[in-house]
């Protein structure tokens, strides 16, 4: 009861800093209201089916691989190439200050439970098997003809990595059991200095939310890393959830941690829109509640606001699980900004902040979903789009980039989008971790 009370607590003291932040940067989103005024927002109309949790049926793809000559579907207008190709699970990925590609290749390492549960069988050909590789890659693309010419070891030995992240001198990346802080120099190809664990992070969970993302903010002075739950819906007893379910906030040295949000299952791609103060995150929710429950959904992250996990869902619906726990929690659970369907496992996000795709795409958010295997029927297996201006968005999402799926009767898929990343030439670097690719997708 005392752990219980400390989550609930922290929860509490997270909310409060959130008001006191939210007005000492009044000013500054007043303005960024007043430049909104001729923004049309799309609000989505959202019917939410009743929570049934008899109603879960699973249907795991097959992974088949892509045939040689064949690449996902990008709209017309678009060249989609294969950047890299021939590695074990490409997670996610990071551009250097000097353009260099750091690609993070890690993969989930089920449990003795989870085997036992099944889902190991289940899951065995969706999934990476194995031990993860545990390294971080680095392509560099020396004459910017946009295929590198070189590749290294830029870092090995670690635990489950997905996040990166380069603050002047220091490299970072977010284990699933900590966030390590290398020495680092523009224009390294290796790591070769030691490093140290600055932050302790809780590790393992079900389903093996082990992925832990990284961002800093515009003047780098804190870092932000995303923590998912270790649990479906709190089965394990809330005193295992402590510091998870989250953003947290540190400092670059790893000190002064805060819970920045809460309430968040699995919140993994994480960016700011461009042209505001606005933190977004793309959020994978929870399971057993049937078919279209519930929506995962990318939204806009107010400092100490609460998003339900795992007491409600979308807002203030009580999650029938966890009926009467924490009626006052659920009374600020907060609405996510935009749905993107139910169990489509919604990981990556990136906004466009360049200029060279079609305009429509100028601003708005592009997103990784990995596919459902909860479902009776595959949902997800695309990279979708969320026009977005000035923080705010301004349409329903779209297909972007589709054609991962073979055959939907059979559950054949010929691989899984993740980590999305925008270049600096413009192009979006896409992570199919279960292919061993890394698509480029370029306006011709």
């Amino acid at each position: 009861m005392k752990k219980e009370i400390l989550y609930t607590a922290l929860f509490a003291s997270a909310l409060l800093a959130g008001c006191q932040s939210n007005s000492n940067s009044k000013k500054e989103n007043d303005s960024l209201a007043a430049a909104d005024t001729t923004i049309e927002t799309y609000t989505a109309e959202l019917n939410l089916p009743a929570a049934d949790t008899t109603a879960s049926k699973n249907k795991f793809s097959k992974v088949i691989g892509w045939p040689d000559g064949k690449t996902p579907v990008a709209p017309e207008g678009f060249e989609v190439t294969r950047f890299a190709s021939g590695i074990k699970s490409p997670r996610n990925t990071y551009i250097a200050p000097n353009g260099d590609v750091l690609v993070v290749l890690s993969n989930s390492e089920r449990s003795t439970t989870e085997a036992i549960a099944g889902v190991v069988t289940g899951k065995s050909k969706s999934e990476v098997p194995g031990k993860s590789a545990n390294t971080i890659l680095l392509y560099r693309d020396a004459d910017k003809d946009g295929k590198a010419e070189t590749v290294t070891t830029f870092l090995k030995g670690l635990n489950q990595p997905y996040g990166m992240l380069i603050i002047g001198d220091k490299f970072y990346v977010a284990n699933t059991d900590g966030l390590l802080q290398f020495p680092y120099k523009t224009g390294d190809t290796k790591i070769t200095g030691n490093g140290k664990k600055i932050v302790e992070l809780p590790a393992g969970g079900y389903n093996n939310h082990w992925t832990r993302n990284l961002i800093a903010n515009a003047d780098k002075s804190k870092i932000y890393i995303t923590v998912g739950s270790g649990s479906n819906v709190g089965e394990n007893g809330m005193e295992h959830e402590v510091r998870r379910a989250n953003i947290l906030e540190v400092n670059p040295d790893g000190t002064g941690e805060k819970i920045y949000a809460g309430g968040l299952r699995n919140p993994v791609g994480i960016d700011w829109a461009p042209g505001t103060n606005k933190l977004w995150t793309a959020v994978n929710e929870r399971d057993g509640l049937g078919d279209d429950l519930v929506p995962d959904y990318i939204t806009s992250v107010k400092e100490g606001a609460f998003y339900g996990w795992p007491f409600s869902y979308y807002g203030q619906n009580e999650d029938p699980r966890m009926k009467g726990k924490n009626p006052e929690l659920v009374k600020k659970a907060i609405v996510p900004d935009v749905p993107l369907g139910s169990h489509t496992a919604s990981l990556g996000l990136a906004f466009y902040k360049a200029t060279k795709f079609p305009a429509k795409y100028q601003g708005g958010a592009f997103i990784g979903q990995h596919g459902s295997w909860n479902r009776s029927a595959l949902s997800g297996y695309k990279v979708a789009f969320v026009p977005v201006k000035n923080g705010k968005p301004t349409g329903k999402p779209e297909d972007f980039l589709t054609g991962f799926i073979a055959n939907a009767d059979k559950g054949e898929v010929y691989g899984r989008p993740v980590g999305v990343t925008l270049t600096p030439e413009g192009a979006l670097l896409v992570a199919d971790d279960v292919s061993g690719i890394i698509w480029k997708v370029a306006a011709k």
